[in-house]
């Protein structure tokens, strides 16, 4: 059965990536939570989305030029109507999400800036906490993910990707990843036969509508990840619930 993600938490109710979010999340019957990881000026590992603080926040500036002190004095839920929210470190997180059985997809955002030691960091966290059978590391990029096999090789990787690729199942079979997490608007039928032939998992972002969840719930993707997790275990039970429902011929809109 295809496994609900919540993306950044519970984002399409809460301010996404804090504490709340991820409360939610575990209330609201999904399988697991992505979420996003920077370090700190200090080498804190936090969990936000973006470079900068401020889109999320009512701060300004990057991530990486804040102390985890200084992180912690921004509102994380700002334009939101709900109490302030601080930014979480990653050990906040799991301290949460440790008792509950859920599992976690953390990206490892190295896009802009190449955090020196944060793949080791966040693995030893994961294994303080003894979740290394209930996480996935994902990241963009393909040099991140190599570094985190370097440490771990038995740390599942996932490789992200929005682009059109020809073969991504052997590419990233071929890179010694068990995943492939693309958008979901390139998961056409031969790309998905593909990635399956390839013993991959696939997990796709970001799922929101009922045309593309039940295209991808009927293909029996290994998960989605949607900023609307009710939904999306409603449309679940409708579709896996009921073999005789499945039409894989839906098109992705």
């Amino acid at each position: 059965m295809t496994e609900v993600i919540c993306h950044r938490g519970y984002s399409s109710r809460y301010p996404e990536n804090t504490i709340l979010a991820f409360q939610k999340a575990v209330e609201s019957g999904a399988d697991g939570v992505e979420l996003d990881v920077h370090l700190t000026r200090d080498g804190e590992v936090v969990v936000i989305h973006d470079e900068r603080v401020d889109r999320t926040t009512d701060g300004v500036g990057y991530v990486k030029d804040h102390s985890l002190a200084e992180l912690r004095r921004l509102n994380a839920a700002y334009g939101w109507r709900t109490a302030p929210q601080r930014i979480p470190t990653l050990e906040e997180y799991l301290e949460l999400i440790a008792p509950t059985g859920m599992k976690s997809n953390i990206e490892l955002k190295t896009g802009l800036f190449d955090y020196e030691g944060m793949e080791e960091k966040v693995w030893n966290q994961i294994c303080r906490f003894g979740l290394e059978n209930r996480v996935i590391l994902s990241s963009f990029h393909a040099q991140t993910l190599l570094r985190v096999k370097a440490l771990a090789p038995e740390a599942p990787c996932g490789l992200l990707n929005q682009d059109k690729l020809l073969s991504p199942g052997q590419a990233t079979r071929d890179l010694g990843f068990e995943a492939y997490h693309p958008l979901y608007l390139r998961l056409r039928p031969g790309v998905i036969r593909e990635l399956k032939a390839c013993h991959l998992e696939i997990n796709a972002y970001t799922v929101n509508g009922h045309g593309p969840l039940t295209y991808l719930f009927a293909w029996d993707v290994h998960s989605v990840i949607t900023n609307h997790p009710r939904r999306a275990l409603t449309l679940r039970r409708l579709i896996q619930g009921n073999p005789g429902l499945t039409n894989p011929k839906i098109v992705v809109k």
